[in-house]
């Protein structure tokens, strides 16, 4: 099969992603690119920055290239934070990362009624070939709510605010091989491998491409 560039220069997420497609991979992620240009995030649905990613990055390394991008939809905030979920409180000039970012989103629901607390991460994975041509895409979620304080170690972004439906556990009290079953992320790589393993792409000739 051919060499894969997952797009993040997180090497734990890199080798989680590379262990959930369930082959033996020979893959690389960012951080092993020497100074890689940052691609500007400008597309208004997960769908178009995921695939902004994956083409960019696979022009840029002439590597087949798997993106991902993902966030937390709320209904009470009419689907926001949305692609800016990352910079929520960026955005707002409320500070910067994962902390402020749920301070602000607690701030901001504090007066909503658990009823109308609803919320999903949603995922969309995209695989581009060498050319930067994408040739998959795969989106999933998850269901939950928001509660009104935080509740977990694991996991990282709004993860200990994310109830997860039908577990009564937010997405940080899971353990990873357990979050990985339920996640968005989780789900959209299990529904791309299945995918990726239709159209042949692990039986691919590396020296073809």
């Amino acid at each position: 099969m051919p060499k894969l560039l997952i797009a993040t220069g997180n090497a734990g997420k890199a080798r989680e992603l590379a262990r959930m497609l369930g082959h033996e991979i020979d893959w690389t992620d960012l951080s092993s690119i020497p100074n890689p240009a940052t691609v500007e995030e400008t597309g208004v649905t997960f769908r178009e920055n995921a695939c902004l990613k994956a083409e960019q990055y696979a022009r840029m390394t002439n590597l087949w290239t798997l993106a991902d991008d993902s966030g937390l939809e709320v209904d009470a905030l009419d689907g926001k934070p949305g692609v800016i979920s990352a910079r929520w409180a960026e955005s707002h000039n409320a500070g910067k990362g994962d902390d402020d970012n749920n301070r602000l989103l607690l701030q901001q629901l504090q007066k909503i009624p658990d009823d109308r607390r609803a919320a999903r991460f949603v995922c969309v994975l995209a695989l581009a070939d060498p050319d930067g041509n994408i040739v998959l895409t795969a989106r999933d979620t998850v269901e939950g709510r928001i509660i009104h304080k935080p509740r977990g170690e694991n996991g990282f972004g709004y993860d200990p605010l994310f109830m997860v439906a039908g577990l009564d556990r937010t997405s940080a009290e899971l353990e990873p091989d357990e979050k990985n079953r339920v996640s968005h992320r989780g789900k959209a790589l299990r529904r791309l491998q299945s995918m990726m393993e239709r159209s042949g792409w692990f039986e691919l000739d590396r020296c073809s491409t």
